[in-house]
């Protein structure tokens, strides 16, 4: 017996393409009389990045600042995003916006957080779209293959959208 999909986590990179894996999630949620959980994963600074931001930010306080922005600002485009899809939905589709339980931004590394956040809620389904890159990622982006690779639970790979 499959075990039933109650919860699934949307994991976006804030992509222009990724509104194409969300109305997928939102449609699937439905279907499945499922929850939806949406997630983005900001990458930590690199250890350089840091050693330049402690160059020439020496305040410790501005230097903080500098660093809660870049998570606010990552916030306030994926506030952006929803807004912008919600906005473009009929208003029989807007019900699917009850579905959606939180919408997150945290900072990692994008695959291990997606994984760790899958596991934590638990989820049932990880879903998210590709990358329209060149045939060395065979459509698929590092971070898809990554998750594929180590997912415990089904995860849906939403091809990017060419129309």
């Amino acid at each position: 017996m499959l075990k039933h999909i109650r919860t699934i986590l949307y994991a976006t990179d804030l992509s222009n393409t990724s509104a194409y894996a969300f109305r997928y999630a939102a449609c699937l949620s439905k279907a499945l009389d499922a929850r939806l959980h949406i997630l983005h994963a900001v990458e930590p600074m690199s250890e350089e990045a840091r050693m330049t931001l402690t160059a020439f930010i020496t305040d410790p306080t501005a230097r903080e600042d500098a660093l809660r922005r870049r998570m606010e600002t990552a916030r306030r485009l994926l506030d952006e995003r929803q807004e912008t899809f919600w906005a473009q939905m009929t208003p029989e589709e807007m019900v699917l916006r009850d579905r959606v339980d939180e919408i997150e931004v945290i900072e990692g590394f994008a695959a291990e957080a997606i994984l760790r956040r899958a596991e934590s809620l638990p989820a049932d389904m990880i879903l998210m779209g590709s990358h329209a890159h060149g045939i060395s990622h065979t459509f698929l982006g590092t971070v898809a293959k990554r998750v594929l690779r180590r997912a415990r639970i089904p995860t849906l790979i939403v091809p990017y959208a060419t129309d």
